[in-house]
């Protein structure tokens, strides 16, 4: 059965809000933040408090993690790929209602898009949220060494309030105790907590396959593991305190999700005023930024979520058809055999109703699906490419994707930021000549021609944020609109 979902959105956020938050930062990657993080979000959680998740960047695989140790849909804040203006917002609007909010770094403290800049990293979000930052230091080997190592942490950015440490992998009570001392009398803040040395605490390696084993409560144990030692070695009430000290957020003059710009609820939905975009929402394609279901709703349309590993077809009454990303070669043979989902994609390319694909929808509209085993799977065929999952990663990192042609969000020439995560790679049927792609992504490692797009169907690898030219919801719901009329 088909679901429609409405908008979650409170109309009465105050100009000045008051946010109980931290930033869970670290030195580096591998430092430990995740697992703090982790052992904070469900230690509070278990406590009885409304814990909600934010991840600063791109990544979709940490969200899934703070969705299950809390219970609440976790969220993305970038300031690379969105304005700062919609990152206050957006970190303001979700946290409307919770009793404490952890937003969890990316990389180390100060790593982002640009070495010489705070530019999309997580110094930048903690100071656009006005945040105060946990430092998560590992310890390892050292003693004095972790006062330097925290001491230019604070001194490399001074608008930056590093208000509080944790120390991980600490091999006793008493290497604790050295490494606590020598930071709180040469750095001025508290030494809030350590975690031991536990091998079995790891954090496993992030891929997309880790995500259906969140889902089936396979990690649950972890979650406990992490928040068992937090509990142990941490002053959670000072750490709490620490939280409730952050100044109130004020939202932005002009809101990008204003109130009185969202349809309420149910508004036109039986005239068919709005047109109904279908969004493919399961285990199988998960990878949404609810913002961007958000604009959606705002430009105008309504959202059905439905479930092809369920064996559901596109709902009949759909204008629009939404495939995002995920990972469809862990599922590609129940994909293959919901026929019926397929034949729906192939009757709305013919009709050219308005169609947007991402990475795992990508792949869904391609030929054919070779996963890692070897095994090929027929999928849609609406576009004229096979796709070959492989053992190591295929892309990663920050696109800015400039259309080539006039497609369904982007006029020729117009830019839109997104960002690129996956493991296989795409063959492109180039005999018929100009191959019709989507975009020039520009990343790291240069330009490249991606994607597909013809007629009302754009389909291409990067996940996009809408927020990042948000005339491009507009425009697809108005193509939504012109085809259901």
């Amino acid at each position: 059965m088909t679901d429609v979902v409405k908008h979650a959105v409170q109309p009465g956020l105050a100009a000045a809000a008051r946010r109980s938050r931290i930033v869970v930062a670290g030195t580096g990657s591998g430092a430990g933040k995740t697992t703090v993080t982790l052992g904070l979000m469900k230690a509070f959680a278990d406590s009885g408090l409304r814990v909600q998740g934010f991840k600063c960047g791109p990544d979709y695989i940490d969200p899934t993690y703070h969705t299950a140790a809390t219970g609440t849909p976790s969220r993305n804040l970038d300031s690379w790929m969105t304005s700062a203006d919609t990152v206050r917002e957006t970190f303001i609007r979700a946290s409307e209602g919770a009793d404490i909010s952890v937003i969890e770094g990316v990389m180390g403290l100060y790593d982002g898009k640009d070495p010489l800049s705070n530019t999309g990293s997580t110094a930048e979000i903690a100071m656009l949220t006005d945040s105060p930052v946990l430092l998560v230091v590992d310890v390892r080997s050292m003693a004095r060494s972790a006062a330097a190592i925290v001491l230019g942490f604070q001194r490399l950015e001074p608008k930056l309030r590093i208000a509080g440490v944790i120390v991980n992998r600490c091999g006793s009570q008493g290497h604790y105790s050295i490494v606590r001392k020598a930071i709180e009398q040469e750095c001025g803040i508290p030494v809030l907590g350590w975690l031991k040395r536990d091998d079995g605490l790891d954090i496993p390696e992030r891929h997309l396959g880790l995500v259906p084993a969140v889902e089936r409560g396979e990690l649950e144990p972890l979650f406990q593991r992490a928040a068992e030692l937090i509990r142990a070695g941490t002053n959670l009430e000072a750490l709490r305190a620490l939280a409730d000290s952050a100044p109130p957020l004020s939202l932005p003059a002009q809101p990008l999700f204003a109130a009185d710009r969202l349809p309420a609820e149910g508004s036109q939905a039986a005239t068919g005023e709005r047109p109904v975009i279908a969004v493919a929402k399961d285990a199988a394609f998960n990878f949404y930024y609810p913002e961007n279901l958000d604009l959606l709703r705002q430009s105008g349309a309504e959202i059905a979520c439905f479930s092809p590993l369920a064996g559901e077809r596109v709902p009949e009454h759909a204008s629009g058809l939404y495939l995002g990303g995920g990972f469809p070669e862990e599922f590609a043979a129940a994909i293959a055999a919901n026929t019926g989902f397929l034949e729906d994609i192939r009757n709305a390319v013919r009709r050219d109703m308005p169609i947007f694909a991402e990475c795992g929808g990508y792949m869904v509209l391609a030929r054919t699906l070779t996963d890692r085993a070897g095994s090929v799977h027929r999928m849609a065929g609406v576009i004229p490419s096979d796709v070959r999952m492989q053992e190591k990663r295929a892309a990663l990192g920050y696109r800015e994707a400039t259309a080539l042609q006039d497609c369904l969000l982007l006029e020729a020439g117009e830019t839109i930021r997104g960002h690129e995560f996956h493991y296989s790679v795409m063959a492109y049927d180039e005999s018929s000549t100009p191959y019709p792609y989507a975009y020039q992504t520009k990343g790291m490692r240069g330009l490249q021609s991606e994607g597909y797009a013809q007629g009302n169907l754009l389909a291409a690898y990067t996940h996009i944020h809408l927020a990042s030219l948000p005339k491009a919801a507009a425009r697809w719901v108005e193509k939504c609109r012109a085809y259901g009329q």
